[in-house]
This record gives C-alpha cells, structure tokens and sequence, in this order.
C-alpha cells in the first residue's frame, strides 16, 4: 500500500485530499493541531488514516512525526508528501503588525521547508528506503503569479513557495524526487470562509478601511463560488500517479480571467483593480 503525508488535512483541500487518495487505495498520514480533529477524522475516514499532531512551524514536533512515518513504513519509500497546511493573511501593508506578516510567512513557507526537510528522507533521499522515489506536491495558488491589493500577505507567500517549488525541483533530481505545484483559485473551503471572523476594527481610520471591507465581502463571495475542493483532490491524484506528470497545474474556476489578467499591461490591470476597490485617487468603488 501506497503512504501518503498530507499537511493540514482538518480541512478543505487536505481534507478532500485525505479522502479520494483513501478511497484510491493509500495510506495516509494527515497532520492536524488539535487532538479532538485526530479522533474526528480516525472516525470519519477510517483506519488507513493515520493523524499526525503537529503544527506545520514547530520543527520538533514535525521531526518526531516523521519518526513515527518512518517506524510505519517499515524501509518501504514514502510515495508522497503534499504540502497544503497554510492560512491567509489580509490587511494594508504599510499597516499591517509585522507579526502577523512573519506568522503568513512562517506557516505558508518556513512550514513547507520544515515539512520538506523532515519528509525528504523518507520519499527516497535516504538510500535506505526501498521502492520508487516519492514526489512532492505543493499547494501554491493563483495568487502565487498575481498580487492582490491588501492580501499581499498571502500574495508573497505563495509567490514564495513558487520559486522554492522550482529550486527544489532541480535539486532533488539528485535522488529522483519529483516536486509538482498544484496552484487554484478560488477553492471552496474554510480559509476563506474565515474571512468574516477577521478583526477589521483596528483599521477602522484608515483610508484603506472600505477597501477592506470590500475585500472580506471578495473572499466571502469566494467561499461560496469557488471550485470544490475534491477537483483539486482529482488534481493531486494525478500529480502523484502520472508517469509523467504537469510541473504546474492551475485550477481556477475562472480560466479566461486570470489569462486576461496575465495578458493585459500592469498599469491596465492596476487601473480596473483599483477602481473596483475603490483605490484609485478620488474614486469610490
């Protein structure tokens, strides 16, 4: 049987992941932070669904998960690690605490590094292990080669884990370990469904405040018209079956959009996304 590690799979896409690579015949290994999301998912998905507690920033607990990966596989090579577990930060840059910036950036990059380094040596780096060489998937976004005014958090994080994506690409060609990138748009899951608890209040004297405003409302919108999350798990089956698979698959719910947005000039861009959002010099949205 086939072992799989999924980071954050609580939820969302590492949730609907977690359940069709079961479904396909895998074992899974899905990190979660809380005990009680252990037990849930052991019930609900039964018992090739290994949980893993740890939080993808916290390198110790990650390393001795690993651990525990490593005794469960008994020398067999790990067939994949997906690299999902990330949150979305949103607010005015130049207002924005700096905390809250390193958090996006902790969690949504260090994280993915933290996994990387732990996992490596069980897909196939470690010569020990026996069989094929396992792949690395990693859940990028859209936004990952666009950047949104007041989500530039979450924009430079993604941005960030597309060139780790590639270097780590070619670097691993040493042990035969392929990294894929899987990057959506608009996903129906709860990480943008949380837009509505984000604490506006201390922008409320800002000039950005009703872009803000607007902004939640976007991602609202987003939670409730985005592509399901089991497409994105249909993608990730491929990217780690596929003789030869994509080096990037993106999955927007709005293709011909994000090729305009691609293909129009920056400043045209920056005009309509500023009018929309009321960011444009003496204009309201």
């Amino acid at each position: 049987m086939k072992s799989v590690v999924i980071t954050g799979a609580s939820t969302g896409i590492g949730y609907a992941c977690s359940k069709l690579l079961l479904a396909r015949g895998f074992r899974v290994f899905g990190s979660v932070r809380k005990p009680e999301d252990a037990e849930r998912l052991r019930g609900e998905l039964g018992a090739n669904f290994v949980p893993l507690l740890f939080d993808v920033t916290d390198e110790v607990a990650v390393k001795a998960a690993a651990g525990e990966v490593r005794a469960a596989l008994n020398g067999e090579a790990l067939a994949g690690l997906v690299n999902n577990a990330g949150i979305a930060v949103a607010g005015p840059i130049t207002e924005l605490p700096i905390d809250q910036f390193r958090k996006q950036m902790e969690v949504n990059v260090i994280g993915p590094v933290i996994a990387t380094q732990a996992f490596a040596p069980l897909l196939g780096a470690d010569p020990a292990m026996t069989g094929a060489r396992g792949r690395i998937v990693m859940i990028s976004s859209v936004a990952g080669r666009n950047g949104n005014p007041l989500m530039a958090p979450y924009s430079t994080s993604k941005h960030a884990v597309e060139g780790l994506s590639e270097s780590l690409r070619r670097e691993l060609m040493l042990f035969g370990i392929d990294v894929v990138i899987i990057a959506p748009g608009a996903v129906k899951t709860p990480i943008w469904a949380k837009a509505e608890e984000v604490d506006l209040s201390p922008y409320q004297s800002s000039p950005f405040f009703p872009a803000l405003q607007r902004i939640r409302g976007f991602m609202l919108h987003l939670a409730k018209t985005g592509l399901p999350a089991e497409t994105i798990a249909e993608h990730l089956h491929q990217a780690l079956t596929a003789p030869s698979p994509k080096v990037r698959y993106e999955l927007a719910p709005d293709p011909l959009r994000q090729w305009i947005v691609r293909v129009l000039p920056k400043r045209t861009v920056d005009r309509i996304v500023g009018k929309r959002l009321g960011l444009l010099p003496g204009t309201k949205a």
